[in-house]
């Protein structure tokens, strides 16, 4: 049975499902396929970045299925973003078509910039997607260079091509609130949608609350806080307790007969955030894409999930390298 993700309306009247699927870190060699059969589950939002590096296998997986007429295009809400090595006006559309040719679509319905950051440029013929490279030099003394480009002038750049119509909506991620006050004070075009790393660890009460006023949906990454970084072999990952064995979280998980994770997922859903959770697993894949629908937490739930807040950052551009980027300071 295929089953729909409720959505929202952005500012520029778009529908945007509440919950799609994160495309970070699927791997390449699985994400074709996990991207084709969360669309036949229902999955109409995929949310990816230039700088997850698998685009290609993204556009591949969104293929068959059109190809197969499961959906049409228009049923996709596609997302990528503009990594931080193209913020450059002149750069930006190159960029985005970089995108577009890997996924095989000729628009995106929401563009963010992944960073407040302007990294120096990277030729795609030297390296694709560059992360955290900025040349040879660089790489030696394990620094990223920077380019002086002002937020407004990558943001005007993104206005154009919603003017070209390569892009449907523009988004901001991992801007603090000052940054989305400055940059409304000069954007044409409002960004639809911030994307920050919220979870009960970070709630962030001030930012969502200033979001929603200016009309901004905010979209959490990292849901489930340290488990998501545990990877990547963060010690600060590796050493905070994880959400999915705190004694709150699983009281309130047992009165609704439900799973930790889905807790912390309706937590965000019923405050009005979007969520992209990732899964390989096609059980929990189909229990995310209908969390809205499996339970209602109640007042006090959500109170004493949010009062678990620490103000714990574990995306944090200040730990970088060596390179100490106050983007959040």
């Amino acid at each position: 049975m295929v089953y729909l993700s409720e959505t929202v309306k952005l500012n520029n009247g778009l529908e945007m499902p509440l919950v799609g699927l994160g495309l970070w870190k699927i791997p390449n060699e699985v994400c074709a396929s996990q991207v084709y059969e969360a669309i036949k589950l229902g999955y109409r939002l995929f949310d990816g970045a230039q700088d997850y590096g698998n685009e290609k296998e993204v556009g591949e997986g969104i293929r068959r299925a059109i190809d197969e007429g499961i959906v049409e295009r228009k049923d996709l809400f596609v997302v990528s973003k503009l990594w931080n090595s193209y913020h450059d006006p002149k750069n930006v559309k190159p960029a985005l078509q970089r995108t577009l040719q890997d996924l095989g679509l000729d628009y995106l319905d929401l563009f963010y910039i992944h960073f407040p950051l302007a990294f120096k440029y990277v030729p795609f013929e030297e390296k694709y997607p560059p992360g955290f490279y900025t040349g040879a030099e660089d790489a030696k003394k394990g620094v990223i260079s920077l380019e002086k480009v002002p937020i407004l002038d990558t943001y005007r750049a993104l206005e154009s091509l919603v003017e070209e119509g390569l892009i449907k909506s523009i988004g901001i991620s991992n801007f603090r609130g000052i940054l989305i006050h400055d940059l409304l004070a000069g954007a044409k075009i409002p960004p639809v949608a911030l994307q920050i790393e919220h979870h009960p660890y970070l709630t962030q009460e001030q930012l969502l609350e200033y979001a929603k006023q200016v009309g901004i949906q905010v979209v959490a990454y990292s849901s489930f806080g340290p488990q998501s970084f545990i990877e990547l072999d963060s010690e600060l990952a590796k050493t905070t307790p994880t959400l999915f064995e705190h004694h709150k979280v699983n009281q309130i998980a047992r009165r609704h007969d439900a799973t930790p994770s889905e807790v912390l997922l309706r937590w965000a859903t019923q405050r009005g955030i979007a969520i992209i959770p990732k899964s390989s697993n096609r059980d929990r894949l189909s229990t995310n894409l209908q969390i809205n629908e499996r339970f209602t937490l109640t007042d006090s739930d959500l109170d004493e999930i949010s009062s678990l807040n620490k103000d714990i950052r574990f995306n944090d551009p200040f730990t970088w390298l060596d390179s100490k980027f106050p983007v959040f300071s």
